[in-house]
């Protein structure tokens, strides 16, 4: 059973739903309005619903774009591998930083997974690319130096982590214009 087919038997052809598309047409019928596509849904109980005649396939709406959800997934799941090896690692604190390394490392790992997911949006954006590169650029160069901060205590490139943040930034102000 595909994605569209799940859809369809939660939203129209289950016994309740069809049940409840049914008062909805009568209802509707009684004050005068006929809503042909929900009257014969609930009528005849076809396999091709009004979602599948008023929605077309998920993966047609995002066409090419499909290699942003690869690079999300990749991303999310470097996430995963980067947060599973950082559980386990044995973080060497200084008594001259202001910061824990664990303290960075779960603060990185986290933004990581937020802009993973974020990145799972980016098709949607008006322009998707722009977006996908600025969010990947972004976490590339604000967790990369973050991650490297906290695995070694070299702070010898932090002084990027601050462009990675502005990338972060307008790769989020994409979404809006």
């Amino acid at each position: 059973m595909g994605l569209n087919d799940a859809f369809n038997y939660v939203l129209f052809n289950n016994p309740v739903s069809s049940t409840m598309w049914g008062i909805a047409a009568n209802g509707a019928k009684a004050v005068g309005l006929k809503p042909k596509a929900v009257a014969q849904t609930a009528a005849a109980h076809t396999t091709t619903t009004v979602a599948q005649q008023a929605l077309p396939p998920l993966w047609k709406m995002l066409g090419c774009n499909r290699q942003i959800l690869r690079l999300a997934g990749v991303s999310g799941a470097t996430a995963v591998m980067i947060g599973a090896y950082g559980a386990h690692y044995h973080f060497v604190t200084n008594d001259d930083e202001d910061r824990d390394p664990r303290q960075i490392f779960d603060m990185t790992n986290r933004y990581h997974f937020l802009h993973s997911l974020a990145l799972l949006a980016a098709p949607l954006a008006r322009r998707p690319y722009l977006t996908a590169v600025l969010m990947t650029a972004g976490m590339s160069m604000f967790c990369g130096t973050c991650y490297y901060i906290a695995f070694t205590n070299d702070r010898r490139f932090a002084k990027f982590t601050p462009f990675g943040g502005f990338l972060l930034i307008f790769g989020w102000l994409s979404f809006a214009i």
